[in-house]
C-alpha cells in the first residue's frame, strides 16, 4: 500500500513532464504480468481508448484487504494503472472507495497532461477498480 503523498513527492523531485512520463512508464514496466485467463471481457475497462484489464481479488494474507492484477497495451496508461494499483492494493473496499480520483489528478497534475479522452478512460478504470473491490470483498465474506 502506497500513500499518494509518496507519488506527489516523487513527481516534484522529477520536475518536468518528460521525466514524469518516463517514471509512469517505468511504473507500468514493473507491474507484474497479469495471468492470461484474467484478461476477459468482464475485466476489460469499457470507456478507455487503450485496452485495459483489471481484476480485484481478496488478499489471501491480509483478511479484508484487496489486491489487483492489471495490464494495459499503452505505456503511459499502464503506468497510471500501476500507480492506481499501488494506491489501492492492501486496502479494504471501503478505503479504496474513499480514494478521490480528482485529488489524485490534481496533486499529480495529471489533469493538465492527459488528453480529455484519456482522462475519461482513467476515471472509468478507477471506477471499475472500486466496483471490483466491493464485489471481491462481498464474495470473500460470503460463506460457500
Amino acid at each position: 500500500m502506497t500513500d499518494l503523498q509518496e507519488f506527489v513527492d516523487t513527481f516534484e523531485l522529477l520536475g518536468d513532464w518528460d521525466q514524469r512520463y518516463q517514471y509512469l512508464i517505468e511504473l507500468g514496466e514493473q507491474l507484474p504480468p497479469m495471468p492470461g485467463e484474467l484478461k476477459t471481457e468482464d475485466n476489460r475497462v469499457k470507456g478507455c481508448m487503450s485496452t485495459v484489464h483489471i481484476h480485484a481479488y481478496p488478499d489471501p494474507e491480509q483478511p479484508g484487504a484487496i489486491q489487483y492484477h492489471g495490464d494495459c497495451d499503452t505505456a503511459v496508461i499502464k503506468g497510471v494503472l500501476a500507480l492506481l494499483i499501488q494506491l489501492s492494493s492492501g486496502r479494504s473496499a471501503a478505503e479504496i472507495n474513499q480514494l478521490d480520483m480528482d485529488e489524485i489528478f490534481e496533486k499529480l497534475q495529471l489533469d493538465e497532461q492527459l488528453s480529455p479522452n484519456r482522462h475519461i478512460g482513467v476515471y472509468a478504470l478507477f471506477e471499475m477498480m472500486k466496483n471490483q473491490a466491493r464485489a471481491a470483498q462481498q464474495n470473500a465474506s460470503t460463506p460457500a
